[in-house]
This record gives C-alpha cells, structure tokens and sequence, in this order.
C-alpha cells in the first residue's frame, strides 16, 4: 500500500510539472510587451546581423524605435562598449619596426556621424537621396563620432598606419570630405582612400 501510495504521489507532482513547464515557458515575461518595439528590436538586429539582404528603407512603424535608438544614449554606449573592445585588444599588441601594422577604418558612420542628415529622412525611413547626402556631405559639417576619434588618436600615437576609406565621390567631395575630417580631429593618418 505505501508503495502505492508513492507512485501516486510521483506521478501526480510529475504530472503537475509537466503542467506547469508547459503553461509559462520560462523564456516568457509576465508583463506586458510592446508587440512594435519587439518587432523593430528584432528587425535592428537582424539588419546588424547582416540576415536581411536588400532592405532599402526602415520599417516606418519603428521610426520612434530608431530615433531613440540614435539620439537617446544607446548607439553611443553601443560605440563605446566596441572600442574598449578594440583597445584591450590594440593594448595587447606590439607595433613592428617594418611599418606594416595598419588599421582600415570606414568614414561614414564611423569616424564622421551622419545622423543630423538621416534626422531629416526619418532615420531612414524614408529612401536614400543620394542628391540630398551629396550636399550633407558637401557642407563639412558631419561631427566625429567620439569613441571612434579616441581610437584613432590611440592607433596613430601608437604607430599605427591608420587608413582611412570612403564611398564618397573624390572628385566632388574630397575637398570637403578632408577638410571635415581634419575640423573633427582626424590627423595624421597614412591615407584616405575614395
């Protein structure tokens, strides 16, 4: 009789696990979630994941996604956490006397932010002009990203060959794209490359 007893209590505390793992799967929160905000996370994701080819233009219904994302501290933070990254791992290198350490940095978007021209196309939401980012560009005024200033002024003091490279049209804008560069403190590197 107890061993009766037993397997009936087993199988009902089993039974009632069962119930209860499979009511509330553990990966599922108990407050409410903004089903737009999940979706425009997941689509920021994929798109810095490189997993959505093609996409021309942001999903309008997460241009409020976005635009926090861009001007309320986290594109920043996100910046700083990936330089430190790069300095612990610059600070665990030893330059070479054959002037064959270089580092390759993109200008846009990542020495010189263009976000006061993508705040005036909806953070992308609305298609790229490349007529109206020509003029953008034209004027000098694109503010260095800090973060990535700081590592560049780490690499060349270091010993660094620090070149730089663009999309932009040479023939154009590199008279302004120069002059920007050196205004935000972009100096002393080997090459900028168009």
């Amino acid at each position: 009789m107890a061993k009766r007893v037993n397997e009936i209590i087993i199988f009902v505390f089993v039974a009632l696990f069962s119930k209860a793992i499979g009511a509330k799967p553990y990966w599922r929160t108990r407050w409410p979630i903004d089903r737009v905000s999940t979706e425009c996370l997941t689509w920021q994701l994929a798109v810095e994941a490189n997993n959505v080819r093609g996409w021309r233009i942001v999903p309008a219904h997460c241009l409020s996604h976005i635009e926090a994302y861009m001007t309320g501290g986290q594109y920043e933070q996100d910046v700083d956490y990936i330089v430190e990254q790069i300095e612990s791992y610059v600070s665990e290198l030893v330059v070479g006397e054959d002037g064959m350490d270089a580092w390759i940095l993109d200008i846009d978007d990542t020495c010189l932010s263009n976000v006061i021209y993508y705040k005036k196309k909806k953070y992308g939401c609305e298609p790229y002009d490349p007529m109206a980012f020509k003029a953008w560009a034209m004027k000098g005024e694109c503010p260095a990203i800090p973060g990535v200033l700081g590592l560049f002024s780490k690499l060349v003091k270091n010993g660094f060959k620090v070149f730089l490279i663009t999309g932009r049209d040479e023939e154009t804008l590199a008279p302004s794209t120069i002059a920007n560069l050196h205004d935000q403190g972009f100096i002393g590197y080997e090459r900028l490359t168009f």
